[in-house]
């Protein structure tokens, strides 16, 4: 179904750097508010160990990856005004997790569509992905107009010689008005980036926290060949409905205690929910070696 020829198959690669193509868990490491920001309080040194010490949390039981976000940096700046303290800052973070996890596959994203700073970061720290908005198509977030991005950013992963970095893009983005194209479909979206070029594309619900659709999700896996995850919303307690509508989840707010995205990690609530999907991979497993087919997540719902 890809329309443009590609050097590798988008779903094997994900498969490859994962070490499965399903149910993967990438746990979103809130890195606290950077120097220059509003809420800037900690040092950097203090920041970077808190970093650290959410980042250890998630490898003791077993995510799949960790992505680094600077959500809160509140109220974001867009890419054109971000000053350079953030871009160095988020750098010095995320090559402090990498030295202390080499072998973990990690990503970044710098909020507000900083796409070209998170794909330097990453080259930079030897990191895997970053998660890149406004990749195809406009929108009004809430610091201002988003537009499209694809072709300038891979024309710098190309410069840069960071190929290797995956974009994970996110498609009709939370907290943005979609408006001006309400005339496309969730999957009319992802097949433009997916034409751009995209390593796979990430639903997200209305705001952080917000669950997405899964029936979007699903619909969405069926029209294009590319890697499918779900952004925001899922929990210990519904990531059934979810899990057999993409290839992966990444994961903040369930995480945190009470739920809250700008709380710390509750070792508790992350402990809950990688049980239960071990739980459900050994389903999967035991189900599968009884069937010609894979099974669906939702028969043992």
């Amino acid at each position: 179904m890809s329309a443009n020829p590609r050097s590798e198959d988008p779903l094997k690669a994900f498969e490859k750097l994962f070490g499965r193509d399903d149910t993967v868990i990438i746990g979103a490491v809130h890195v606290d508010a950077l120097p220059g920001s509003p809420l800037h309080s900690k040092s950097l040194d203090d920041i970077i160990a808190h970093a650290c010490s959410d980042a250890e949390k998630y490898v003791k039981h077993g995510l799949d990856g960790l992505i680094f976000e600077n959500t809160n940096d509140i109220p974001y700046l867009k890419q054109e005004r971000l000053s350079p303290e953030t871009t160095a800052c988020m750098t010095r973070v995320c090559a402090e997790v990498r030295r202390k996890f080499p072998q973990m596959p990690m990503g970044v994203q710098i909020l507000a569509e900083a796409n070209l700073e998170a794909m330097a970061v990453a080259q930079a720290c030897d990191l895997n992905f970053i998660r890149a908005e406004g990749f195809v198509f406009s929108s009004v977030g809430d610091q201002g107009i988003v537009d499209a991005c694809a072709g300038e950013l891979l024309r710098f992963r190309k410069t840069i010689g960071a190929e290797s970095v995956k974009i994970f893009a996110d498609i009709r983005k939370h907290h943005n008005a979609h408006a001006i194209t309400a005339d496309l479909k969730v999957q009319d979206v992802a097949h433009a980036a997916e034409f751009f070029l995209a390593d796979g594309v990430i639903i997200s619900g209305e705001r952080t926290g917000k669950a997405a659709d899964p029936q979007e999700a699903a619909v969405t896996m069926k029209k294009v060949d590319i890697p499918v995850l779900l952004g925001s919303g899922v929990t210990a307690d519904t990531l059934h409905a979810f899990a057999n509508n993409c290839h992966g989840m990444i994961v903040g707010s369930e995480f945190k205690k009470g739920g809250l995205w700008y709380n710390d990690v509750d070792e508790g609530r992350v402990k809950k929910f990688m049980d239960n999907i071990r739980e459900l991979r050994e389903t999967l497993v035991k189900a599968e070696k009884h069937s010609h087919r894979k099974p669906a997540l939702t028969d043992y719902v």
